[in-house]
Order: structure tokens, then C-alpha cells, then sequence
């Protein structure tokens, strides 16, 4: 079940909430609804990692817990904050193959994802307890690179 609150507690910002699970497309098409079309499949990837990792990793896929994004875009800054009701964990604080390189595979695979939304988004901070993901994309029309991920 998929629940967008009626009610914004702050200006500009939507909520979206959802059990959680992997079938993500829905959220996705809600999260990047006034996204620009050459934007679309770069962002689709860098929040479907961030979804997945709240819902597989942080929720252990445990569907009476609840996956929370509140979602705003000001200014050509689109923003989305991911929270999840797991019991957190402690980011890396660099992203390079290097940091994952003596980690077993199937952790070195997480860590690699992790670094993909480095590389997506101009803004990635997770709060101290890891439980709560923050992401900010600028879209300004005059420094507008290309994306890195063509459609």
C-alpha cells in the first residue's frame, strides 16, 4: 500500500510512505513526476538504489515497516529524504572501489551502490544514526551537465 499524505507539514514538500517492498516503479513514477525527461533515468536509478536500500537493507524487507520520502523541489533543487525503521548503520565516509576492496562481495556490492548515489546526486547525507537518507539534485538550467545515463 502506497499512502501520499493530503496534508504538506511544510510548504513545497509531499510525503509518500509504503510497506516495505522491491516493487518500486509506482513510487518512482510519483517521485520523479516533475522531473525534466533527459533527467528521468539518471534519477530513476540513483532513487531506486536509495529505496532499495531502505526497504532490503534498513527494513529487512519486513512489511510492517513503513518506508517515509518527503519530496520538494525549490529553486531547481529537487530534494528527497528517505527514512526507513531499521536499526541503522554507519556510512562510508569515502566512496571508491578502494573502500569496498576487502569486504566480502556481497557487502562490496552494497558499499558500490552506495557510491552511485554519490555520483547522481550533488547532495548525499545519511543523519547519525543511518537511518534517514538525504538527497538534492540541482537542475540549473544554465550549468546543466549531461546526464550520465542516456535513455
Amino acid at each position: 500500500m502506497i499512502a501520499i499524505s493530503p496534508h504538506q507539514l511544510e510548504r513545497n514538500w509531499g510525503t509518500i510512505s509504503f510497506a516495505s517492498t522491491l516493487y518500486l516503479c509506482p513510487i518512482l513514477d510519483i517521485l520523479l513526476a516533475q522531473i525534466p525527461a533527459q533527467w528521468q533515468a539518471e534519477l530513476r536509478l540513483g532513487l531506486q538504489e536509495a529505496l532499495v536500500n531502505a526497504a532490503k537493507h534498513g527494513n529487512k524487507l519486513d512489511p510492517s515497516k513503513t518506508v517515509v520520502v518527503r519530496f520538494s523541489v525549490k529553486d531547481n533543487q529537487y530534494w528527497w529524504e528517505i527514512s526507513d525503521e531499521g536499526a541503522g548503520f554507519a556510512p562510508p565516509h569515502i566512496c571508491s572501489d578502494d573502500a569496498y576492496a576487502s569486504l566480502p562481495q556481497d557487502e562490496a556490492e552494497n558499499g558500490r551502490g552506495m557510491c552511485i548515489l554519490h555520483q547522481i546526486f550533488d547532495q548525499v547525507h545519511w543523519n547519525s544514526q543511518g537511518t534517514e537518507l538525504r538527497l538534492c539534485k540541482q537542475l540549473n538550467h544554465r550549468f546543466w551537465r549531461q546526464p550520465r545515463i542516456k535513455s
